[in-house]
């Protein structure tokens, strides 16, 4: 009855009184099992908190079956071409309930640039991917094939409006409207002790205090929203799950969609290499003493302990690799539709919880401010049955792996040779794998240069980027880069178009190529000019906008040759 104390007489504050219960409406309808199931949860993970409960007790480790891919070798090139062939029967899912806060940016996250050589943001990016991958899926298969590939976007109260205006305002970056659904996850209520008494909102008595759930909540949503049935119908058979900036994540789909699809798995956790003990979360498989197993990510702090205390006197290390064998999840799956429909079935949606009150002091007995119950969209595994096929892709960090989350100050504390997880490090990683993917293409690229930008060191790569019809898989850039072409360090190459060939181009400066698809374009021969330097910019400089000055760089557009191609047929650009 806490809730109702400092409420006056009625007919004072009736409206408001009105609010309170609809926000309690929202609140019990949004969560599975409503408010009653919330508090019991809550009661009993507080309760596991307070004891100190080691939620590993009577589970063993061991390391996990699953794929590891070496870009760019027949089996690679081939899982590539059965993904693309599979994308048409999936729908993506984009959790972006984020603001950039944690960046130092006050947008949303998909807003954000990928790269500032074209300054394409993240959103427009994954759109024009997903396209692709659409438009190379239907010619595969031919048939006269349109299917068209769903495209949702979890929002929160945070992003919905900007995500939305963001989509408008840019005509849905060439998507058709109808093909992009927006689900909006709702907050939970904040707990205010032990007892899991709800929190009221301290600037006002009559609403509760509420917090984001987490990311987990996609699940619940997916199922509430019908549109799970309606993919099944239209015989779909892949939900791919993808979070908000990893600018170099489509990299990846084809290859890991190909590895769903060949090894028949119900749950694939995209990964990279791991170095033992470092700050990414272990994907292991766990057996308890009761016969349970399951495959799920273990947080690295964890994971060593729990090694240690269960017969691995060395806990987390490395093995003849050179890196753990616990493969670091980077929060990307793929789970087969059908099995996922019928698990959520019995669920709901609901995910395994956790809570992290702060506490005032070693008793446990009261919390520094409210707490409330959170879940991960990767958790999703943990309620499968033994039969379930839980598998991972393993994929290099260089390829597949930069996200965009800590602000310049966090990112420069970080130990050398951790990874910053910075604007900086996310947009100079661009560069290096479109470098590396090159050169294994057979192009001639040079060395980069080491540089320093807010307190980072990076490798800088020429700055190369194409649109995703262009490089979609690694087979498509092999066929389109020949003769000996060479690009200098200080150079940059934009390819915006689909059929443009690198025969023998000799780059030392800027290249910027339009062309319509109907257009063939070679590009041979030495292009030179002044190109683009890079411009040191401090975070502090409030003078540059917010998307620079987290990065630490910017382009000075000294001198570029710029070409448009809007006629079809056979064109050349030679000096």
């Amino acid at each position: 009855m806490h809730l109702f104390e400092h409420w006056p007489e009625p007919g004072v504050d009736d409206d408001k009184k009105k609010g309170f219960f609809d926000q309690v409406r929202r609140l019990n309808s949004s969560y599975p099992g409503g408010l009653v199931s919330y508090i019991q949860n809550a009661k009993k993970l507080l309760a596991d908190s307070k004891a100190g409960k080691n939620p590993y007790d009577g589970f063993t480790p061991s390391v996990p079956s699953g794929e590891v891919l070496t870009f760019g070798n027949d089996n690679f090139v081939s899982l590539e071409a059965a993904g693309v062939k599979e994308a048409r029967n999936a729908a993506f899912v984009l959790v972006a309930g984020g603001l950039g806060e944690r960046l130092g940016y006050k947008g949303i996250k998909v807003a954000l640039p990928r790269e500032t050589t074209t300054g394409k943001c993240f959103l427009q990016h994954y759109i024009e991917s997903i396209l692709s991958l659409q438009e190379a899926s239907c010619k595969m298969v031919g048939d006269g094939c349109h299917t068209k590939i769903p495209f949702v976007i979890m929002t929160s109260d945070d992003t919905n409006a900007l995500t939305i205006k963001l989509l408008e305002s840019n005509s849905y970056f060439g998507m058709e409207p109808s093909q992009v659904k927006i689900l909006k996850q709702e907050k939970v209520a904040c707990l205010a002790d032990n007892d899991a008494r709800l929190a009221l909102d301290p600037n006002d008595k009559y609403k509760i205090q509420t917090k984001p759930h987490g990311h987990g909540d996609v699940h619940s949503l997916l199922y509430s929203s019908g549109l799970l049935e309606q993919w099944k119908n239209e015989e779909r058979k892949w939900v791919l799950f993808f979070q908000d900036t990893n600018g170099l994540l489509f990299n990846a789909i084809p290859s890991a969609l190909g590895v769903s699809a060949t090894k028949g798995y119900n749950v694939n956790s995209l990964a990279v290499p791991r170095k033992a003990k470092e700050a990414i979360g272990g994907i292991t498989k766990l057996t308890h003493v009761d016969g349970r197993t399951m495959v799920i990510n273990v947080e690295y702090n964890q994971l060593d302990p729990l090694l240690r205390a269960t017969g691995h006197p060395d806990g987390d290390a490395n093995c003849e690799t050179g890196y753990s064998p616990y493969p670091g999840n980077i929060n990307q799956l793929i789970l087969e539709l059908g099995p996922y429909i019928e698990e959520l079935k019995k669920t709901h949606g609901a995910i395994s919880e956790f809570v992290n009150p702060k506490y005032t002091d070693s008793t446990k007995t009261a919390f520094k401010s409210s707490t409330r119950l959170e879940c991960m969209m990767q958790d999703y595994p943990k309620t499968l049955p033994p039969s379930a096929k839980v598998g991972f892709t393993v994929m290099d960090t260089w390829l597949a792996y930069a996200p965009v989350k800590n602000n310049p100050e966090d990112a420069a504390k970080v130990p050398k040779g951790n990874p910053y997880h910075s604007a900086t490090s996310g947009e100079m990683a661009i560069y290096r794998a479109n470098s590396l993917i090159l050169r294994k293409a057979g192009a001639q690229i040079s060395d980069p240069v080491v540089d320093t930008f807010n307190g980072q060191e990076a490798e800088v790569w020429p700055r190369m980027t194409w649109s995703p019809r262009w490089g979609l898989t690694f087979k498509d850039i092999k066929e389109k880069v020949c003769g000996n072409s060479s690009i200098t360090q200080r150079s940059a190459l934009v390819i915006n178009g689909r059929n443009i060939f690198l025969e023998g181009l000799l780059l030392d400066g800027t290249l910027i190529v339009n062309a319509v698809d109907e257009a063939e374009v070679k590009l041979t021969g030495p292009v030179q000019n002044k190109g683009w330097t890079i411009q040191h910019v401090d975070y502090k400089d409030t003078s540059e906008k917010e998307e620079i000055r987290i990065r630490g760089f910017k382009f000075e557009k000294v001198e570029q040759l710029e070409v448009n191609y809007t006629e079809p047929g056979k064109h050349s650009l030679s000096a």
